[in-house]
């Protein structure tokens, strides 16, 4: 993602843009290559429930898809974005240190809830001040990106040989250690000044009333890739206890999750080169079926290389989706309600990835491995949506459905 042809201009730009944003933006990956692979085993260390587990993971699902877009418009209105990152670096922080003390149930669900709360703006606000460097000044989305990516694989692996070693007592002060990171990124973050448009996550409390994004091919596009997206809840939240209960170790767990995160990166440097070849709609669908079969097959007895191989699906059940559903709503909805229409996708996501997490607890709970038959279903409605977007998409535009439009 770059800025359109012949606009070259980077005079006026804050210094070192692209190496700060980049290491702003790994700063939180830390965070999540530390807590959504090894947190939920922090949790098992409290001898609590997977249904309990469940809802310590899904309420602040809930609660951050509020959260984050007031967070949002607050930051627009401020002026000057980095100083809500800021905020919520520190309070993260407070949080993430106040989580030592605790050991239950409810006090633990209360302060990660909070936790979710403050931190949920962070990589939506530092999206933004990235596309402003995009817009504004020229510089590779691409290039930015991808160090959030890396740094979330070396978290992981960081993670898996502590584990190894302490078990699920490492979980808290890597995390920690992640959050300190955050606070320094929002020190050193670009001020790139008052928005020219509104952020993402912010964009959703203002959308207009006539709009395309109010269109049936548009909403069914994007609850269905939401609930694709959503059938990996169960991933998240239950795969590492699962692989460690079959013997794996620590780094193997992180191997495991880096796979699938490394399978992303390398689809993201082809993405120019399979755009040019295959349709938006197809490529949709081909990742939304990949992923039905993906959870279908995840509960068999397999070896550390078949889920290897499996993990790298990951390049077609949630880096073609998105990378192809982007694309899309550049080419169907217009530039003054693409944050909108950012917005409308994280709100999508956010509600489905919840609700599929607080189905987890209960049903891995339950069925244990088989439960992540219920994630099929899940990605196979997000597949029947999809198609149902190409069929209203044809219909509005049948002479360019051919070509993903």
């Amino acid at each position: 993602m770059t800025a359109p042809s012949g606009f070259n201009v980077t005079s006026g730009a804050p210094p070192f843009f692209v190496a700060r944003i980049a290491l702003v933006f790994s700063a939180p990956m830390m965070v999540n290559g530390i807590a959504l692979p090894f947190f939920p085993v922090w949790l098992e260390t409290l001898s609590m429930s997977d249904f309990q587990i469940g809802i310590i993971l899904a309420v602040p699902m809930f609660v951050r898809v509020f959260t984050a877009p007031v967070a949002g418009v607050i930051a627009d209105r401020i002026g000057e974005r980095s100083i809500m990152l800021a905020w919520s670096a520190v309070l993260s922080l407070t949080t993430a240190i106040a989580l030592f003390a605790t050991g239950s149930f409810w006090p633990v669900l209360l302060l990660y809830t909070l936790q979710g709360a403050v931190y949920s703006p962070y990589v939506p606000i530092t999206e933004a001040i990235m596309l402003s460097g995009v817009r504004r000044w020229n510089f590779d989305y691409g290039r930015m990106r991808l160090w959030g990516s890396l740094a979330f694989i070396v978290a992981t692996m960081i993670g898996g040989w502590l584990a190894g070693l302490y078990g699920g007592s490492m979980v808290l002060p890597a995390m920690a250690v992640g959050f300190v990171l955050t606070v320094l990124g929002a020190v050193i973050a670009p001020r790139v000044g008052k928005p020219r448009r509104p952020s993402p996550i912010s964009a959703i409390a203002t959308m207009p009333t006539k709009s395309t994004l109010r269109q049936a091919d548009v909403q069914f596009m994007l609850i269905g890739v939401a609930l694709v997206n959503s059938s990996h809840a169960m991933l998240f939240a239950f795969s590492a206890i699962y692989w460690q209960k079959m013997g794996f170790s620590g780094v193997d767990v992180g191997i495991l999750w880096s796979a699938g995160v490394m399978a992303e990166v390398v689809f993201f440097l082809l993405a120019v080169q399979l755009r040019r070849r295959f349709n938006l709609w197809s490529m949709m669908i081909v990742g939304s079926s990949v992923a039905v079969v993906r959870w279908i097959i995840f509960p068999m007895d397999m070896s550390f290389a078949g889920y290897f191989m499996l993990q790298c699906l990951h390049a077609f059940t949630y880096a073609i989706i998105h990378m192809s559903v982007q694309s899309r709503l550049v080419e169907r909805v217009a530039e003054e309600q693409e944050a909108s229409a950012q917005g409308l996708y994280y709100f999508y996501t956010g509600i489905f990835t919840a609700i599929a997490t607080f189905l987890s607890g209960y049903v891995f709970n339950w069925y244990g491995v088989h439960g992540f038959y219920l994630m099929s279903f899940i990605a196979a409605a997000g597949l029947a949506c999809v198609v149902a977007g190409r069929v209203f998409a044809g219909r509005l535009q049948p002479q360019s459905v051919a070509s993903g439009g």
